[in-house]
Order: C-alpha cells, then sequence, then structure tokens
C-alpha cells in the first residue's frame, strides 16, 4: 500500500499528506511488539545536507543568489556554529525516542494559528453513492460506522498487520492515534487529546445533522459492537429529531484562524452545559457528518465541488456548520450520494487513513446478514448549546470568515483517463518519478521556471517517525523541461534526459526516507539554535532559504486501492496543492490554488499538467518506434 502521509514544510504550520514508493508488505502480528526493535531517526552528516541544499537552490535561485548562499554555507559548516548545532542535535538524538517527532509535531501543526479547514486539513473523495434520499443516506452511513468499528476491533486488540518495507517493519505507532483524539485550541499553542488510553475508553461517536450534534453509543450492553440495522435506527432517530433547521451551526467556530478560535472557545465553554457537550464531541471515537444536498452541477464538475464539499463544506449556507475541524475523522455522507471524509493532521499523518478506507471500503462491499438483539435502544442524546450574544458574534464573524475562505480556493479534479501507472512501468519509469516529472513541466510551460517543489516522504521505517520532504525541483529536471521545450533537440536526447531526471527523483526518494534528506534537518538546526538561544546562523536568514522554503508545487501521490480523490489547500499563497492517486489504467489528481492570487488558476494548471503528461506518453511511444 502506497501512503498518505502529511505534506509539511519547514515553514511552521503548513503539513500535508504524504507517500512511501513501493508496494508496502502486511503481516499480521501483534502491531506494536515490533516497536522496540526499530531504529532511531538519524541526523544526517552535516557536510552532506549542506551539500544537497546547495544542490537543491540550484535550479531555483539566481546565479548570483547561489553565490551568496555558497559563502554562508561554507562560513557555517565552517565557523563553527553549524558543527556546535550539530553536536546539539546529535545530543538531543541520543537522549530521545526521536528528536523531530515533538519539534516537528508543535513547528507544523499546534504553533500553526491558520484555520484547519483548507490550510491543514486534507479531504478524502470516495467513489459516489446512488442513493437519493436520506434512507440511502443513513443506510450507507450506518453501514460505514459498523466498518469502522470493525477497523477499531484491530486497533483495540493490537491485531494490526505490521506494515513492512523493504523487508524492514514500519512504525505503527500513528494507527493507535487516530480514534477518540481531538485537537483543542489554546490562544497560542493548540493540544492533542487521545482519549483511546484510559481506563475506560469512548464508546460512543458524534453525528452531525442540521447543524445539530448527537451522542450515539455504538456499542450494546455486552460489549458487542451495534449491527448495521441498530446503527440505522439510531441514525433515522437523530434525523428525526433534528428537522428544524433554526439551530446556530456551533460547529463552525472550529473553522476560524486558531487565535480567533482559542479565544471563542474559552468563551463557549465557560457554560457547563456548553462545557460537556464540546467534551462528548472531543472524546467520541469518530464524528460521522449527515450533510444536506449541494447544489447540482455537470458530471464534468462535479468531482472538483465534492472535493470542495470535503475540505470545507461548501459555505456557511451548506454544510460548513455541519462540521467539528478539530475532530481527527470525520466521515461525511451527502443525501445526494457525496461521500468521504476530512481529517485533523496533529495526531498521525495519513498512512492509517489510507488503511481504513480500503478497510472500511471492502467491509462495505461485503453482505453480511447479522441478527440484531430484540431489545430497545435509547435515543441518542442530542448535545446541547447555550448561546449567548457573544457566541452569536463568534458564529457569525466564523460564516463571514469561512465564506471568504470558501470563494476564494479554487478546487479542480482532473480525471486523467488517457492511461495511468502501467505506462512508465512498462517503460522501467517509476511512476511516481514520472508524474512528478509531469508537474515540472506543466508549471515550466506555465511560468518558463521551476519553482520550489515538495513532495512529502515517510520516515516511518524509524520509531515515530514522521515526514520528509523530496525536492522534486533538480539540475536534471530543469533540464528535461528545457528540452521538451526545444523543438530542435531530438526524442531520443529528451528521452534520455527524462530517464536521468526520473532517476534523480528515485535517488532522492531513497535518502527521504531513510532519514538523509535536507529540509528537517534543516529544521532540526534552525530549532537548535533557538533552543540554545543563539543568534540565528545567516544561512537561515537568507533569501536563498526563504526560497526554498516557498512551496510554489506542494505535492503528494495518495496510493490508495479504493478509486478515491485526495485534496489539500496550497501551501503557499501564490501555489498550487497538487495530490494524485495513480491507479492502473487512470490517474486522480486533485489540484487547488487560491483566487485571491492573479498569476495561478486550478483549471489552467490541470490543463497543462494533462498535455504534459500526454506528450511525455507520446516521447516514450515515439521513441520505442524509432528504435524497432
Amino acid at each position: 500500500m502506497l501512503c498518505l502521509c502529511v505534506r509539511a514544510a519547514l515553514r511552521p504550520g503548513i503539513a500535508q499528506p504524504c507517500r512511501i514508493l513501493r508496494p508496502v508488505t502486511q503481516i499480521p502480528e501483534r502491531s506494536l511488539v515490533h516497536q522496540g526493535g526499530l531504529p532511531k531517526l538519524p541526523v544526517p552528516p552535516l557536510k552532506q545536507t549542506c551539500e544537497r541544499y546547495l544542490a537543491a537552490l540550484e535550479p531555483i535561485v539566481s546565479k548570483e543568489e547561489l553565490e551568496h548562499t555558497e559563502r554562508l554555507v561554507q562560513e557555517f559548516l565552517h565557523g563553527g556554529v553549524g558543527q556546535r548545532l550539530q553536536k546539539g542535535l546529535e545530543r538531543r538524538a541520543r537522549k530521545t525516542e526521536n528528536w523531530l517527532t515533538e519539534w516537528w509535531t508543535q513547528s507544523a501543526y499546534l504553533d500553526c494559528r491558520m484555520p484547519v479547514a483548507v490550510y491543514t486539513s486534507p479531504g478524502v473523495v470516495l467513489p459516489r453513492m446512488n442513493f437519493q434520499d436520506q434512507h440511502g443516506q443513513m443506510r450507507f452511513a450506518a453501514k460505514l460506522i459498523a466498518g469502522v468499528l470493525d477497523f477499531k476491533k484491530m486497533i483495540d486488540t493490537e491485531t494490526l498487520p505490521v506494515e513492512y518495507l523493504s523487508e524492514k517493519p514500519l512504525c505503527m505507532d500513528q494507527y493507535y492515534q487516530i480514534l477518540s483524539s481531538c485537537r483543542i485550541p489554546g490562544p497560542k499553542r493548540d493540544t492533542v487529546v487521545n482519549y483511546n488510553t484510559g481506563q475506560t475508553p469512548p464508546t460512543h461517536i458524534t453525528v452531525v445533522h442540521n447543524f445539530q450534534f448527537f451522542f450515539l453509543d455504538v456499542y450494546n450492553s455486552d460489549g458487542s459492537p451495534l449491527t448495521v440495522d441498530q446503527l440505522y435506527m439510531q441514525l433515522e432517530k437523530i434525523w428525526n429529531s433534528s428537522l428544524q433547521t433554526n439551530k446556530e451551526p456551533i460547529g463552525i467556530l472550529t473553522s476560524q484562524h486558531r487565535n480567533t478560535w482559542g479565544k471563542a472557545y474559552n468563551n463557549l465553554i465557560k457554560d457547563k452545559t456548553n462545557k460537556e457537550s464540546v467534551r462528548a464531541i472531543h472524546k467520541s471515537i469518530f464524528t460521522v457528518c449527515l450533510d444536506a444536498p449541494m447544489p447540482r452541477v455537470s458530471d464534468e464538475m462535479y468531482p472538483s465541488r465534492v472535493a470542495a464539499q470535503m475540505l470545507h463544506g461548501g459555505g456557511a449556507r451548506w454544510n460548513s456548520g455541519n462540521r467539528w475541524f478539530d475532530k481527527t475523522l470525520q466521515f461525511i455522507v451527502g443525501e445526494d450520494g457525496t461521500c468521504g471524509l476530512v481529517y485533523e493532521h496533529a495526531p498521525a499523518e495519513g498512512p492509517p487513513i489510507v488503511f481504513l478506507i480500503d478497510y472500511v471500503v471492502k467491509y462495505m462491499q461485503q453482505t453480511q446478514v447479522i441478527r440484531s438483539p430484540m431489545v430497545p435502544l435509547p435515543m441518542p442524546q442530542k448535545l446541547r448549546f447555550n448561546i449567548t450574544p457573544e457566541i452569536k458574534r463568534d458564529i457569525e464573524k466564523a460564516k463571514q470568515n469561512m465564506n471568504i475562505m470558501v470563494h476564494d480556493l479554487d478546487v479542480h479534479v482532473l480525471m486523467f483517463s488517457h492511461f495511468g501507472k502501467k505506462v512508465p512501468k512498462k517503460q522501467k519509469l517509476s511512476p511516481d518519478a514520472f508524474v512528478q516529472m509531469a508537474l515540472q513541466l506543466a508549471y515550466f510551460r506555465m511560468y518558463n521556471l521551476c519553482c520550489s517543489s515538495y513532495e512529502s516522504a515517510s520516515l516511518r521505517m524509524f520509531k515515530y517517525g514522521r515526514t520528509d520532504a523530496i525536492r522534486s525541483s533538480t539540475v536534471d529536471a530543469l533540464e528535461f523541461v528545457q528540452a521538451m521545450q526545444d523543438p530542435a533537440r531530438e526524442n531520443s536526447e529528451k528521452l534520455a534526459l527524462l530517464q536521468k531526471a526520473v532517476q534523480t527523483h528515485k535517488e532522492n526518494t531513497y535518502n527521504a526516507i531513510h532519514g538523509q534528506a535536507i529540509d528537517r534537518h534543516l529544521l532540526g538546526l534552525k530549532l537548535q539554535g533557538i533552543e540554545d538561544l543563539t543568534s540565528m546562523p545567516e544561512i537561515f536568514m537568507d533569501t536563498s532559504y526563504a526560497v526554498a522554503q516557498h512551496f510554489n508545487l506542494s505535492t503528494s501521490q495518495v496510493g490508495s486501492k479504493t478509486d478515491c480523490v485526495m485534496c489539500f489547500g496550497p501551501m503557499v499563497p501564490d501555489g498550487y496543492g497538487v495530490c494524485y492517486n495513480p491507479m492502473d489504467e487512470h490517474i486522480n489528481i486533485a489540484i487547488t490554488a487560491f483566487n485571491s492570487c492573479e498569476e495561478t488558476n486550478a483549471a489552467n494548471f490541470a490543463r497543462a499538467v494533462e498535455e504534459a503528461l500526454l506528450d511525455m506518453r507520446a516521447l516514450l511511444e515515439d521513441t520505442a518506434t524509432a528504435r524497432q
């Protein structure tokens, strides 16, 4: 299984989905038994990182900037500052289980003050269902809940199959962070609480319909999970109890800027009833959002519209209030057949999410008839909120800000149907590197330059491993895209340059997943300097460093067995968020940009990506024909 992790940059607060490159084997065994034997995340050699940093800058900064940075890097490497920070990092690595994890969680997530909706929480679109009313919606939701509870059994009994990559076991800890967990806002820094570790773990989920939240116990008194029929009956009760739509959309508060929400949160929980309701949401195993139907669009526009709905709910008028964005897992089931999820990244990366999606989809396809116990079930409890004038003002402000965010996000889903990963594989080219080179070519054709590009790589080979960055803009990628724009160059030469660029990307990927990339090491050196209360080294104040951290292309491969589409917002105001799921015969690609930036356009970039992929296939076919 290719994984989906968090997209994360050195710029604090931006995080994203990630990947592990080759198929991961799963071996049934107690999934936490092997944890103690996992290696620690290494601290790469300082000289190696400095050299690779300069190589990464070469295609994206001017010659003059590069020469200036080379002097700063040499000074950092040989002037004593770099060596001192390196030794500090190495000491930290010896004393901690993972020198990066705590720093990373804080800087990439909990210190981030941007809204989690759009900016850090990805959405996942599942294949469209054919139900068109609330009965189909509730039947689907009931099956989905049953599937997640079946998955939870493996978590509770620690029997998840351990994943292996290149015969090496991967860290499974993140799988144990996604259920019964929630992010809690603070005035300057958030926290994450996991309630699954106590003596009495939660037995309820939260269901939200018409902006109203309900506490639904999903286990019988004997500890068995409710059957699909029982769940359906309980959801029907919730539906009938929440028909009035004049309720305040309390959940929209969670979409705010984190400082704003932190203040509103403290105000909200002053009231005892509100505090108990919020705590019930925090403690719930997960949340199910029963969405109202969205405006109809053409079949062509449908994937893009649903992707946006998963990211933000469509605005205050639609389903944005039908969420609690701080909740780690929120499954979304619309009355019109749309379904998917949105998840908050701080507790874990994406691999458990992908595995969970694939598991639940497979579970739902099975026809199981389980007789329901003949016992009456209690009425699901409605979570009450007392809305003061001040809370009402906070909600109105959140509605306005959410509508601004919705109008600013430009989403375009490209269902690329011409070919899938079989085409590059047939030519012995890595499908991931092939798509990455197509993104580089598309960007170069639109802007006539290469930009700082980010692709997430998982560090799960190491205990409590998070992510590092694969930098897709390389000198070899630049030479390839320049050759593609030059009609005087022979196809055989273009192919050779493509092969070289793909090979370089594979090597960079290998380095990243083995803990030898540059971005987290540079972050560690920077944070070590802050912790030591020393003056900031000049390489981190340099223009080149700012350019390197400004990821105009923020990308991630999501290798799911399910024909799903993942999406996330851009990392920078003038950038693109690109997430792709390469299937055998087609590729699902979600592209986002901000309408407030005149230079970016998601649909235009999608067209450029489609043309790049087709031109690259033509290049493979033309050179193959010429060789015959």
